[in-house]
C-alpha cells in the first residue's frame, strides 16, 4: 500500500478521484437534505437548488484542482507567448475562472438578487431588462479586464489590437457593429422596450428580448421574428405601449339604408356599456363614441370608438363586441346588408332573350 502511494502519480490520481467523488457526493446529500424542507415543493424553487448545487459543485472542483496542480511543472509550462508574457495551463484555468465566475454571479444578482429591488420601485419589465443587461455588460467587461490584468498581460499592449479590431468593424463588421450600437441606443432610449405591443410589416407581436444583435419578437400565433436592431431605428415601427399603454379600437359597422340611425346609435353605445361591465380592459374615459361615416355604396357606415387599457387585449376585446354588435342588431330587426351592384345592361342578343321568354 505504501509502495503504492510512493508513486506521485498514483497518488495524486487517488486524491483528486477521492476530493471530485467526497465533492459530488457532498451535491447528492445537499440535494436531498435541502428538498426535504419546506418551500422546495414548487418546480421553480428545485430547479433554482439544482442550478446553485451544480454551480458549487464545479467551482469546487476548479479550485482544488488550480489549488493541488499549481506548483506542478506542466501546470506552469510555456504554451505560447503574448508579448513577453508567457501564458501556460495554470493562467488559462485562472482567466476562464474569472470570467465564468463572474456571468454566474450576473445570473445570480439579476434573477434572485435584482427582482425584488424591482418589485419595491415598480420598474417596469422593459427596465429592468435594460438594468439587467447593463449590469451583466459592466460585470463582464470588468471580469475580463481583471483577468488579463491577473494574468500579468498589460493592457497597453493590446492598443494595435484593438486597432486592427477597429479597422476590421469598420470594413468587415459593419453590419453588426451597426446592430450592436442600434441594441444599446434601444436599451437609453427606449423606443420599444421588453413588453411592448409592436407590428412590424402588419405582423402583431410583442417584445420578447433585446439582444446584442437582435431583438426577438413573438407574434400572437406564438412564433418568433427575429429583427435586427438596426430595423427598429432606422424604419418606421408601430409600437402601440409607447409612453401610454391606452389603445382606441375602431370597429366598423354597416347597416342597410332606411335603418334607424339613432336606434343604431343607442344600440352601440349600449354594446359598449356591456363590454364594459364584462371587461376589466375596457376604460370610462375616454366615453365610447359612435361615429356615422357616411353613406356607403350598399350600407350606411359607422364606426364604434372604445378605449381599452392594454394593446394586449385588442384583439379578445375586438372579437367580444363583434359578437354584441352581431347579436343586438338581429335582436332589433337591423340588417346588415350584402354588398349590392346595379347591372345596365345596354343591348342583348335576341336569340337569348328568346330564350328568357320560354
Amino acid at each position: 500500500m505504501f509502495t503504492f502511494l510512493e508513486n506521485s502519480i498514483m497518488k495524486d490520481t487517488l486524491i483528486t478521484t477521492i476530493v471530485i467523488v467526497s465533492i459530488i457526493l457532498f451535491r447528492f446529500i445537499g440535494k436531498a437534505l435541502l428538498f426535504k424542507r419546506k418551500g422546495f415543493e414548487k418546480h421553480e424553487s428545485r430547479v433554482a437548488v439544482l442550478s446553485f448545487l451544480n454551480w458549487v459543485v464545479l467551482y469546487a472542483i476548479l479550485v482544488f484542482l488550480l489549488l493541488y496542480y499549481s506548483e506542478y511543472a506542466w501546470m506552469s509550462q510555456e504554451l505560447f507567448t503574448i508579448g513577453d508574457v508567457e501564458i501556460s495551463l495554470l493562467i488559462i484555468l485562472i482567466a476562464l475562472f474569472i470570467i465564468t465566475l463572474a456571468n454566474r454571479l450576473s445570473k445570480i444578482f439579476t434573477s434572485l438578487l435584482m427582482p425584488p429591488l424591482y418589485d419595491h420601485y415598480r420598474l417596469d419589465t422593459g427596465l429592468q431588462f435594460t438594468f439587467n443587461r447593463v449590469f451583466h455588460y459592466s460585470l463582464m467587461v470588468i471580469a475580463v479586464i481583471i483577468s488579463l490584468t491577473t494574468v500579468g498581460i498589460d493592457l497597453s499592449a493590446l492598443t494595435i489590437f484593438a486597432g486592427v479590431i477597429g479597422v476590421g468593424i469598420g470594413f468587415g463588421m459593419q453590419n453588426i457593429a451597426n446592430n450592436f450600437i442600434s441594441g444599446l441606443i434601444i436599451l437609453f432610449e427606449r423606443p420599444i422596450k421588453v413588453g411592448d405591443r409592436v407590428i412590424i410589416n402588419d405582423i402583431i407581436g410583442d417584445v420578447e428580448k433585446i439582444k446584442m444583435r437582435a431583438t426577438i419578437i413573438r407574434t400572437l400565433d406564438n412564433e418568433r421574428i427575429i429583427m435586427p436592431n438596426s430595423y427598429f431605428i432606422e424604419e418606421q415601427v408601430v409600437n402601440h405601449s409607447y409612453g401610454d399603454n391606452r389603445l382606441r379600437l375602431v370597429v366598423p359597422i354597416g347597416v342597410a339604408y332606411g335603418s334607424d340611425v339613432e336606434l343604431i346609435r343607442e344600440l352601440l353605445h349600449q354594446v359598449a356599456k356591456e363590454e364594459k361591465q364584462n371587461s376589466m380592459y375596457v376604460l370610462e374615459k375616454p366615453n365610447p363614441f359612435v361615429n356615422f361615416i357616411g353613406f356607403g355604396d350598399s350600407s350606411l357606415d359607422f364606426q364604434l370608438f372604445i378605449w381599452i387599457s392594454s394593446p394586449k387585449a385588442a384583439v379578445e376585446t375586438r372579437s367580444n363586441l363583434n359578437f354584441r354588435i352581431n347579436k343586438v342588431l338581429a335582436e332589433n330587426n337591423v340588417e346588415i346588408p350584402f354588398p349590392q351592384r346595379d347591372l345596365h345592361v345596354r343591348s342583348v342578343n335576341e336569340a337569348v332573350i328568346e330564350q328568357l321568354k320560354n
